[in-house]
């Protein structure tokens, strides 16, 4: 039978969000019901909110959690009731032409829940990216459940659903942050604070914070930044490369998805370096650049698609390195809240004053 729960809905373009009871069906085919434990409120859901993804309201929000799975549908083989799962939005296909070459993490064809849950008038929800998890349960496909060790706390666990896996992935996965090397990473907010995380993880001898906000540097440095540039005061590109013996980082970072941002990664990379693109920019966003600057400095332009991550590869691997304590996933957790939170929550996000704010049920 279907079930009655709380959940955190987006009923029109720019409206505070309301808590209304959210009818979950039984779990069909390849489908899983997961009681929700943890969800961070991240910049994608107050991009819903403002419409900035699509237009198809009402949007049932969150999808950066954990949870445990309560119930499957026929054929579900990778998950069963009771494990602990974090929950992801690109649950590959197999059987598109990325994953047949080997590169599912670029998967084309990603699979979500087929039913849609509801209002309790019978209004069909679109769930944030395909899970909806501001909510005490929700319904995705059981592609999205990736199991992991339930010893790690579920306000943690949850991040690497979303931004911290985009920020670290970025550097490890897109980036190949590798030892010895120079990275700046311009934008220090959530995101960008994992990809610093990341460098560091991966062995990066310099890593460089750029940000306008001396509380997101101070942040930034107390996650692995070696050297920090408040953009406000210097040019980052020369910053950059003052800092890197004249010649620019070998990897740079933008977490910001701004043009201005990306034209100084662009110059701020060593000849033949890499740019990675891990911020979302608009649509209306377009860039500028002299294609023979292109040409000469070479190297590589990347963007980052979740952190280019395999959820089934990474998600285990990332949680057995925080119990280990090699990665500290809670520095990420500025705060839990309720259901009732979140609106506040994406005013605290505006305000610079959190990583993330995450709701814990």
């Amino acid at each position: 039978m279907s079930q009655q729960v709380r959940g955190v809905v987006a009923g029109g373009l720019g409206a505070a969000v309301r808590i209304e009871t959210v009818i979950v069906p039984d779990p069909g085919p390849g489908e899983a019901v997961v009681a929700v434990k943890a969800c961070g409120v991240c910049h994608t859901d107050l991009h819903y909110r403002e419409g900035g993804i699509n237009d198809d309201f009402p949007f049932l929000l969150g999808h950066e959690a954990a949870g445990i799975v309560e119930s499957v549908g026929d054929g579900v083989t990778e998950v069963a009731p009771g494990d602990f799962v974090i929950l992801n939005w690109r649950a590959v296909c197999g059987q598109c032409r990325s994953c047949r070459r080997g590169r599912p993490w670029y998967c084309f064809d990603t699979h979500n829940a087929t039913q849609r849950m509801t209002l309790a008038d019978g209004t069909e929800l679109t769930p944030a990216l395909g899970i909806g998890a501001f909510a005490e349960k929700t319904l995705v496909a059981a592609g999205q459940c990736t199991k992991v060790d339930p010893a790690a706390s579920p306000a943690a666990a949850g991040l690497l659903g979303c931004g911290v896996m985009a920020g670290l992935g970025a550097a490890v996965n897109t980036g190949g942050v590798s030892r010895g090397d120079s990275v700046a990473v311009i934008g220090c907010g959530g995101v960008g604070s994992a990809a610093i995380m990341g460098s560091r993880l991966a062995g990066a001898a310099r890593i460089i914070a750029v940000d306008l906000d001396e509380r997101k540097l101070a942040t930034a440095r107390r996650l692995g930044a070696t050297h920090t540039v408040n953009s406000s005061e210097r040019d980052a590109v020369e910053a950059i490369r003052e800092l890197t013996g004249g010649h620019g980082a070998d990897v740079v970072i933008e977490a910001v998805g701004r043009p201005e941002t990306y034209r100084q990664a662009f110059y701020a990379r060593d000849l033949a370096g890499t740019v990675v693109l891990v911020g979302v920019p608009t649509p209306d966003m377009t860039l500028d650049l002299p294609l023979l600057d292109v040409f000469g400095r070479g190297g590589a332009l990347r963007s980052s698609w979740y952190g280019d991550c395999l959820p089934s590869r990474d998600f285990p691997t990332l949680i057995d390195l925080h119990l280990q304590g090699r990665l500290d996933l809670d520095a990420f957790v500025t705060e839990t809240i309720g259901l009732d939170g979140v609106e506040a929550a994406f005013a605290r996000m505006h305000e610079g004053d959190v990583l993330r704010s995450v709701v814990v049920l």
